[in-house]
């Protein structure tokens, strides 16, 4: 497995301060390979095997730590003596009230214990966490493999043309979970997604969230994966329902999507008025957290090539730190509007530029944009088109570019 700098480069500045180091992402998606990677990083600094104490809560071994105060009294045990202590929580959201029991090992510790704690809901970072730690922890997503990270763990550089295009064709149909990369085929590539799948949809969504009509969110998943990057519209999601005799309310619908959200399956866009300079309310796309996934989720789907690859694009930016919106204005749309600090650029992708008609609407669609901000399409075509300004850019040179 690849050793993966773009994030530990931005924990390792914290790896001896006493802010609690907090690591979300999807199920599986390889936050226990970075926290095994900075537990090797402070062996070699010369900090001792007693002086780490690591737990994953997933293993069977640790599920009588159900509780705050059974898994405070066991880390209590283990701290020994003044010396300065790591603390490797994985999986944390398992422990009931587990936020009480961290809380505590910063009150009675100070600095001599730096805490590490993953979790695979974004709920780490609302309510619980900020109410008992405000303010005393860092955050840091994680992601599963970009393309460039396949590359690397599989050794391709841009010189080898015909491996990138069979690569990133495989990226396409089966994202880029890191352990799938393992599997010898597409049976146990399709086992293995399908069994991430049913965790989070098992454990992350139906147990936390009590949801008892399965059959009508497994529904509500294969429509969100069917039309990929589409702006969502809860109507036509009842009205699809509707087809099969089944009934829903709006609210419930919104509820089910919160929960996918909630749990990491799926990542919301909001949109965004470019003249009005105003998030536009409940009009959202959603995209997913690893195209793999959806090929689990409706192993029927027909081709959307355009849509895949603005899910790629869109993964590609939030991995790069970017805060990522869809642009729109009275007649037309931007694909992605992505901000970082003072930094914008602007995205239109489409799967290739295949006559005048398509060349027009995508470099078109910059017209009523008036500043100065890079503007990019996105394609899958292997010729410069660049013009008036606007950058044409190959995607796989795209996603290998940083």
């Amino acid at each position: 497995m690849i050793i993966r700098e773009k994030y530990l480069s931005k924990i390792r500045p914290f790896y001896d301060q006493d802010l609690i180091k907090v690591i979300t992402g999807i199920r599986r998606c390889g936050k226990s390979v970075i926290l095994n990677q900075i537990i090797d990083e402070l062996k070699e600094k010369g900090i001792k095997d007693e002086q780490i104490i690591y737990i994953n809560f997933e293993f069977e071994n640790y599920y009588n730590l159900c509780n705050h105060i059974e898994f405070n009294n066991y880390i209590e045990d283990k701290i020994k003596d003044n010396k300065k202590y790591y603390l490797f929580f994985d999986e944390i959201q398992k422990v009931d009230k587990w936020e009480l029991a961290v809380n505590s090992f910063k009150a009675v510790h100070g600095d001599k214990v730096s805490i590490f704690i993953t979790g695979s809901n974004s709920d780490l970072l609302s309510g619980e966490l900020a109410t008992h730690i405000a303010g005393r922890y860092v955050s840091f997503k994680i992601y599963p493999f970009t393309f460039k990270e396949v590359c690397e763990l599989k050794n391709i550089t841009d010189k080898d043309k015909y491996e990138l295009q069979n690569y990133f064709d495989d990226y396409i149909v089966w994202g880029g979970m890191p352990q799938r990369f393992l599997m010898t085929d597409e049976e146990q590539t399709r086992t293995y997604l399908s069994d991430i799948y049913n965790s989070i949809v098992i454990k992350d969504i139906v147990e936390r969230f009590k949801i008892k009509d399965l059959d009508l969110f497994n529904r509500i998943v294969e429509y969100i994966v069917t039309t990929p990057s589409q702006t969502f519209s809860a109507e036509n999601l009842s009205n699809y329902l509707l087809k099969d005799n089944i009934e829903v309310s709006k609210i419930t619908i919104y509820n089910y999507l919160e929960y996918m959200c909630r749990a990491l399956l799926i990542n919301k866009a909001e949109r965004y008025d470019v003249r009005g300079k105003r998030i536009l309310n409940g009009k959202y796309k959603y995209y997913l957290a690893d195209l793999g996934l959806g090929q689990i989720i409706n192993k029927e789907r027909k081709k959307q090539m355009g849509a895949y690859l603005e899910n790629i694009v869109y993964n590609e930016l939030i991995s790069r730190g970017y805060d990522v919106k869809v642009g729109t204005f009275e007649n037309g749309e931007i694909d992605f509007i992505a901000t970082k600090f003072e930094e914008k650029l602007y995205f239109q992708v489409a799967y290739i530029l295949a006559d005048e008609e398509v060349i027009e609407r995508e470099f078109g669609a910059y017209k009523g944009i008036d500043d100065n901000y890079p503007k990019y399409v996105i394609t899958m075509d292997k010729f410069d088109m660049s013009q008036n300004g606007i950058i044409h850019k190959n995607i796989i040179d795209w996603l290998l570019e940083i």
